[in-house]
C-alpha cells in the first residue's frame, strides 16, 4: 500500500504538468496550423514580426504579402511566420472594448 501511495505524487505531479504546460501549447500549435492551411489570397495579416499587409500570392512554403495601398512593395514571408488573420470588419457591429456612438454612456 505504502509503495502506491508513493507513485500517487510523482503520477499527480505529471498530470498537473500535463494540463498546465503541454496540452495548451498541442492547442495552440494546431490552432497556428489550421490558420497557416486556410490563408487565402486577399486575406489581410499580421505577422510575428507586427507587419500589416494583404496576401497577394502563395506557395507551399511561402506567401507574397503586399504592405502599401498601391500593392507596389510585395514582401515574401514564410508561412509560418503568420501571426493572425485580420477579420473583416462587419458593418454596424461596434468591436469590443469600444464605446458607441453615444461615447458608451447608457443613461
Amino acid at each position: 500500500m505504502e509503495e502506491f501511495t508513493g507513485l500517487l505524487l510523482p503520477i499527480a505531479f505529471l498530470a498537473v504538468l500535463y494540463l498546465l504546460l503541454i496540452r495548451p501549447q498541442q492547442k495552440r500549435r494546431k490552432q497556428q496550423e489550421h490558420m497557416v492551411r486556410t490563408l487565402e489570397v486577399g486575406d489581410d495579416i499580421v505577422t510575428i514580426g507586427g507587419l500589416h499587409g494583404r496576401v497577394v500570392a502563395l506557395s507551399d512554403d511561402s506567401m507574397d504579402i503586399a504592405v502599401d495601398a498601391d500593392e507596389d512593395v510585395i514582401l515574401r514571408y514564410e508561412r509560418s511566420s503568420l501571426a493572425r488573420i485580420v477579420a473583416d470588419d462587419v458593418p454596424g457591429d461596434v468591436p469590443e472594448g469600444e464605446p458607441d456612438d453615444d461615447g458608451g454612456d447608457q443613461t
